[in-house]
């Protein structure tokens, strides 16, 4: 029986099976306590957080009253740490080479019939202006695990390569990187190529059912898989971003799994994790998702967004346009903050559609909208669509933006940056219908704005921007 240590270096300990289950039964046992969850929403309304265990019982809660208490609280808290901003990124599939056998992914190595693409950089040249003729200023890029193909070289060149890209008032500001587990070198070498966010999702923490979902090459070694985040911190990487792919095991599981994953970093560390995903399973080329029998409904889906929202106050989560339109809209107002939007999931398409038969994709899109159009539907709602990367080249990451954030006080750089980046949006990319609404959007928020300096700077600015001038930051 192994033992819970938040503090531990080994992942059958911060990630421990026995304390999984026991929190599990103690859910269980106390959904219905109607006092002890009221202690629990006490303790969460102090915006500290919770543990996996108080958590664990707000998800299990089956009183309908609480269950809006719950919903209500993470609608707050969102909007306490993110106002009403949503961050805006787009994927881009440098390679889909893959030497694993993930039962899960149509990447794994015995796939012989999906077309196998590895981008060269003139491609991912091709892509990126594509991407930034669109509007967008954030990626994540992604690639296979494949040593010969996709070796380390390959993707620092990669990220070199997106980064000098200038096109018209266009660029590339901030590259997150969601690539296999590897080591502290690699990490460092990472770090100096000057990434965003190191993103790794563990895709299920039940050590027993990871094994049999990654039967074969260098990813089936659970340990070296969980404790990637702990090498990336020792890199220089101090953002990194989990995430699990829910529907291949419990649901209840995965959620503990993971707040015990940001317990142990911020043990560790003293830092949580920058972002959560929470993707889906979904249908992708000889992936059926119904062959996994732990899929979650769209109300299970919300009241896990809800309750991760309440746990991890500071963290950014992440929806993919794996979503529908109906489903992300639903869990913006739960706790999300970063959505893709105009996404590809293919390697390259950005620039030229990929042809049906030549389909690379890792998953199908559900919301299949255009940039332009998420910008202009997320307006029409009251948020800010923003394109900031400011924190990250201010040097605001790791303990210095959680230290922002728990105090609120990141608000006072985010909002003025969010109303400066739409409107280089709106000035360089959008449609007409999406410059009208935003520009009424702009000038309502810059009443929101409590300090009349930093209003009159951002009214400058906004006139600078018109001027031909770009990347004002606070």
């Amino acid at each position: 029986m192994s033992v819970y240590d938040p503090k531990s270096a080994k992942a059958e300990e911060f990630i421990c099976h026995d304390e999984i289950l026991d929190t599990l039964a103690y859910a269980e046992a106390n959904k219905n306590n109607a006092a002890l969850i009221d202690e629990i929403l006490e303790k969460a309304r102090l915006r500290k957080g919770l543990s996996h265990r108080e958590a664990a019982v707000l998800l299990d809660c089956s009183l309908e009253d609480k269950n809006q208490e719950i919903f209500k609280l993470a609608e707050q808290i969102k909007k306490d740490f993110y106002g009403n901003r949503i961050v805006l990124f787009a994927p881009l599939y440098l390679s889909n080479y893959c030497v694993n056998g993930c039962l899960y992914c149509p990447y794994h190595a015995k796939n012989k019939h999906i077309a196998r693409k590895k981008m060269t950089q003139d491609e991912i040249r091709r892509e990126v202006i594509a991407l930034q003729d669109m509007g967008h200023k954030r990626l994540a890029i992604e690639a296979g695990e494949d040593p010969v193909n996709n070796p380390i070289e390959y993707i620092l060149e990669s990220i070199k390569t997106i980064y000098s890209i200038k096109h018209k008032n266009g660029a590339i500001r901030r590259v997150n990187v969601n690539i296999a587990a590897t080591t502290v070198e690699n990490y460092r070498k990472l770090h100096e190529a000057g990434i965003g966010t190191y993103i790794l999702f563990q895709e299920t923490y039940n050590k027993e059912s990871y094994e049999k979902l990654h039967p074969t090459g260098p990813k089936h070694d659970y340990a070296y898989h969980t404790e990637a985040m702990d090498r990336a911190m020792e890199g220089g990487i101090d953002d990194v971003g989990l995430g699990v792919l829910y529907g291949l095991e419990s649901y209840r599981y995965e959620f503990v799994g993971q707040l015990m994953h940001a317990e142990h970093l911020e043990a560790v560390h003293g830092v949580g994790p920058h972002t959560i995903s929470v993707p889906r399973i979904r249908h992708a080329d000889d992936i059926d998702p119904d062959a996994f029998d732990n899929g979650i409904d769209d109300d299970t889906f919300a009241k896990i967004v809800a309750c991760i929202r309440i746990a991890v106050p500071y963290t950014g989560m992440i929806v993919s346009t794996r979503e529908s339109q109906k489903s992300r809209e639903r869990v913006l107002h739960l706790g999300i903050s970063q959505i893709s939007g105009g996404s590809k999931t293919s390697v390259g398409g950005y620039a030229v559609p990929e042809k049906e038969e030549e389909n690379s994709a890792q998953f199908d899109v559900s919301d299949n909208r255009t940039l332009d159009e998420v910008i202009y539907w997320l307006m029409s709602m009251g948020y800010i669509p923003s394109f900031c990367t400011a924190c990250y080249r201010e040097g605001r990451t790791g303990d210095r933006f959680m230290e922002l954030c728990k105090s609120k006080q990141i608000q006072n750089c985010c909002h003025p940056n969010a109303l400066l980046t739409l409107k280089e949006y709106l000035t360089d990319y959008a449609s007409e219908k999406t410059k009208e609404l935003g520009a009424a959007m702009i000038q309502a928020e810059l009443g929101n704005i409590p300090k009349e300096k930093v209003r009159e700077l951002v009214v400058k600015h906004l006139s600078e921007i018109e001027e031909g001038k770009r990347d004002f930051r606070f």
